[in-house]
């Protein structure tokens, strides 16, 4: 089988896993996935991160070790996809402690944060937390950023009310 071939194999079934799941969202071991297919764990690695992105509209998380998985979660289509494209495009590969902060604000503004989760957006994003040196803080915090508001946005939005 040709690379491409079963790369494409690996996408159709794992679409196939997610369209018959009811919670939008499927895990799999990679060692028996590559079992499955007769391939290398690092082919099932190509597949998820060229084909399974945020811009492809899913979430990939992975666990390593003897226990570890690969959960795959499709993003509802609708206007948070667009908004999580646009930031991570805004934040691009790096941002300072202000452009953060004042991303942390407008999701707050726009009710698409509570005020804890912004205080600890801000919290972690702290120059005072990231003690290493530039450029390097930067580059990291714009990763920790992306990474929070893609977990932020995933669930539709829906915040829970802890009054």
């Amino acid at each position: 089988m040709r690379m491409s071939n079963i790369s494409d194999l690996i996408e159709q079934y794992l679409k196939q896993l997610l369209e018959a799941s009811q919670q939008g969202q499927v895990e799999i071991q990679r060692n028996d996935l590559a079992e499955k297919f007769d391939c290398v764990p690092s082919q099932i690695n190509y597949v998820l991160s060229t084909r399974f992105s945020v811009e492809h509209g899913f979430i990939v998380e992975s666990r390593r070790g003897g226990g570890g998985f690969v959960r795959i979660i499709k993003i509802p289509m609708d206007e948070r996809v667009d908004t999580v494209r646009y930031l991570c495009d805004l934040i691009g590969n790096n941002i300072s402690q202000q452009g953060a902060e004042g991303i942390a604000r407008r999701l707050l503004d726009e009710d698409l944060i509570s005020e804890r989760e912004a205080a600890m957006m801000r919290a972690a994003l702290s120059r005072d937390v990231l003690r290493i040196a530039l450029p390097a803080r930067d580059q990291l915090r714009a990763l920790i950023l992306k990474a929070m508001i893609i977990s932020l946005l995933q669930f539709n939005g829906e915040k829970e009310d802890q009054s």
